[in-house]
């Protein structure tokens, strides 16, 4: 009857964040559950004093030695009592998440395991197991429980693995398997085609989520970030808007009000708004990124690099902290570093071509000339969804005097440019005409050079250069040059493409 007391009034302070008292009058408490709320209570009076202390210190070096003092002697009793298999479910999650702070991984993930065996459930120990695998070989090797959780883990661990195709295979079978009615798997979905940037699907799935479920605040910082994303400030507003009367004190609320600002260039706004947002939970990975950008966008730089260095502390599969990073030291002129951290950003989203490019960049700068060739090929391969891939890999045969190799890149771009149907803004499209203009001109193709020549006359900065060009093609025909079919291929390529071009 002391022991039901003494657990129902420690529940309380617990329910208070008067973590010490609550351990205090759990200490003689016998039951698992008394235990297990005993410890959780030292772990997480252990955590707000970190988090007092980090507040209170003066810069980013002091912030980084700021721990949770109470880790070691937790890791110790909880060690004891799994030697002893005393713990149950909810004691082998805390024993794993203690190791996990420690940085002791390779125990963590063997006790998480054993924690989803023992109660399979929990999806919290689920979660915390997910932060710990680093790619697909690890998670062959690892022993779980053939439960209906499992195939829930699988699908949201290939979603953060970005091994969508999987994933959304995994979502498909459990809305087959009676979980078609369910939000978290079809704002699963969504997300997952946020990470492989089919903008268009993930955004149909949000709207349609949000007719199914209105007053839904998960996932909805996601949402906001397509939107961003797309430009679309008044369906940003009416979301801000609509999350704040629902709950204003969300951390997703937070990131939305937060991305709203952001859209308006207000920059100062959208960090406070992030930071409130971190101030409701410290380990919220989007905001952490998100702020890094508004600190990017302020050139506020050492601000930006604390922000993104804490997003990776939170998850170190996060490429968008990675790839902030290395744009932030690139502004730096510090190629080195930005080289590392891109190519961490490549390694995590090795078929996301704005990482290739960006690697690529950095490869230029260092002289590598061969590396940068091979890296904006290769995101040409994959889809390079900026279309600057071919013209970075033209310029670079261009600096090499690899005129040839530089005239096809410059043909494979305007190709594409035409063929995708875009209004032709791309800067470097006039700069493909010029260089095809003059190339074909020193081949004595006169009428590939004629054409080519008359689109730069479209473009105010080669208007002048084409119509000088056509005069000297025009002198060059009347004095009697006769144009002669050439043996280069590029010649051929020319002729398929201008017929796009021109239609």
């Amino acid at each position: 009857m002391r022991e039901w007391r003494d657990f129902s009034d420690s529940k309380s302070y617990f329910d208070l964040k008067e973590y010490d008292r609550a351990a205090y009058f759990l200490r003689g408490c016998k039951s698992q559950k008394a235990y297990f709320l005993y410890m959780y209570s030292r772990y997480l009076s252990g955590e707000k004093k970190k988090d007092d202390e980090t507040v209170d210190s003066l810069g980013p070096l002091e912030k980084g030695q700021v721990k949770n003092e109470a880790l070691r002697e937790l890791r110790v009793e909880l060690s004891k009592k799994h030697k002893a298999r005393e713990l149950d479910g909810f004691g082998l999650y805390l024993y794993g998440v203690v190791l996990r702070k420690l940085d002791l991984v390779k125990e963590a993930i063997d006790v998480f395991v054993e924690a989803a065996h023992v109660l399979p459930l929990h999806w919290g120990a689920w979660l915390e197991l997910c932060n710990l695998i680093t790619d697909k070989e690890m998670l062959k090797f690892l022993s779980l429980p053939d439960t209906w959780m499992k195939e829930f883990f699988l699908a949201h661990i290939y979603t953060e693995l970005q091994l969508i195709e999987e994933a959304l295979q995994k979502y498909q079978s459990l809305i087959d398997a009676g979980f078609s009615k369910s939000t978290y798997i079809i704002s699963q979905i969504a997300v997952a085609y946020h990470n492989i940037r089919d903008i268009d699907k993930a955004l149909s799935i949000f709207n349609e989520l949000r007719k199914q479920d209105p007053y839904r605040i998960e996932n909805m910082d996601t949402f906001s970030n397509l939107l961003y994303v797309r430009s679309m400030k008044p369906e940003l507003s009416y979301l801000a808007h609509n999350l704040c009367e629902i709950d204003k004190y969300r951390v997703e609320t937070c990131c939305v009000i937060g991305n709203y600002y952001s859209l308006r260039s207000q920059h100062e706004k959208a960090a406070l708004y992030f930071q409130r947002a971190l101030k409701l939970n410290p380990r919220y990975l989007g905001a952490w990124t998100l702020m890094g950008h508004e600190y990017m966008e302020m050139k506020n730089t050492s601000a930006a690099i604390q922000a993104y260095r804490h997003a990776i502390e939170v998850n170190k599969r996060d490429y968008r902290a990675w790839y902030g990073l290395g744009q932030t030291y690139e502004i730096l002129k510090m190629p080195f570093y930005c080289l590392y951290y891109y190519r961490r950003a490549h390694q995590l989203r090795p078929n996301d071509s704005r990482m290739l490019v960006a690697l690529g960049e950095c490869y230029e700068k260092l002289n590598q000339l061969v590396e940068a060739k091979k890296c904006y090929w290769r995101a040409y391969a994959v889809g390079d969804v900026e279309k600057m891939a071919l013209v970075k890999l033209a310029k670079l045969h261009e600096q090499l005097n690899e005129s040839e190799q530089a005239a096809q890149c410059y043909i494979k771009y305007i190709q594409d440019i035409y063929s995708c149907g875009e209004i032709v803004e791309h800067l470097e499209v006039s700069t493909a005409f010029r260089y095809l203009a003059q190339y074909y001109f020193k081949c004595k193709l006169w009428d590939e050079a004629s054409a080519c020549a008359q689109k730069c006359c479209a473009f105010n900065d080669t208007r002048e250069e084409g119509k000088a060009l056509l005069r000297q093609i025009l002198q060059l025909r009347n004095q009697g040059e006769t144009s002669y079919i050439s043996a280069f291929p590029v010649a051929l390529a020319w002729r398929t493409g201008a017929a796009g071009a021109q239609g």
